[in-house]
């Protein structure tokens, strides 16, 4: 297979899995992957409307960092947060849009997630922000996006869901699946009561003890 027929299947694969790991049901949330095999160089995308189990890998969707898209198949209503975190975000790989229970119950209360666990420094700071609201499918939610992504791999979208972005699609389905967990962790904190924050200088020092975990040279 070609590279790209590589990079449809491992999309369509990794939007199955999604669902497999319950960050999502139904056509709900979207899933992609940047293409930047020569004449290819944009990125793949899942198809609007369409449940992942019914869809086939030439389903997937090319697109141009100009917004354009090729084939009888319409792209994700998302596709403008897409286009714009691959533009801004160059070490963006992939990027994943779940509406999962945990994260999707935490972004209706439109707060950000503090740091209650030494694990927020994962995605890039001291918390996780929630973009302000914007329809969804809209150049205004994509500003809002990125604004909430400064700095970060993550972050809530208000009254919406979750969105993560990783170096390939391992990545990207291995922080979402991460990000639930700790908003399923915060969620269950809060039934207890106030959780206790650790303070600017202990999260400073985790960050900088997470520039160097794990296999760096992988």
């Amino acid at each position: 297979m070609s590279p790209q027929a590589d990079l449809r299947r491992a999309l369509l694969d990794t939007a199955r899995a999604m669902q497999a790991r319950g960050l999502s049901r139904g056509t709900a949330g979207n899933l992609s992957v940047r293409c930047a095999d020569g004449a290819h160089a944009g990125f793949l995308i899942t198809p609007s409307g369409i449940d992942n189990d019914a869809a086939s890998a030439d389903d997937m969707v090319e697109m141009t960092l100009d917004g354009r898209h090729a084939g009888p198949m319409l792209p994700s209503s998302e596709w403008r947060f897409h286009r714009d975190i691959y533009v801004q975000r160059a070490e963006a790989g992939a990027i994943l849009h779940a509406h999962s229970p945990f994260a999707t119950a935490l972004a209706c209360q439109g707060k950000p997630i503090p740091a209650f666990h030494y694990m927020i420094a994962r995605f890039g700071g001291s918390d996780i922000r929630c973009a302000r609201y914007a329809t969804f499918g809209t150049q205004a939610l994509s500003d809002a996006a990125l604004d909430a992504l400064q700095g970060r791999s993550a972050c809530l979208l208000a009254n919406h869901g979750m969105l993560v972005f990783g170096r390939d699609l391992p990545r990207a389905l291995a922080l979402a699946i991460e990000f639930e967990t700790l908003c399923e962790q915060f969620w269950r904190t809060l039934q207890i009561g106030p959780p206790q924050i650790l303070d600017a200088a202990e999260m400073q020092l985790i960050l900088e003890k997470f520039a160097t975990y794990g296999q760096q040279t992988r």
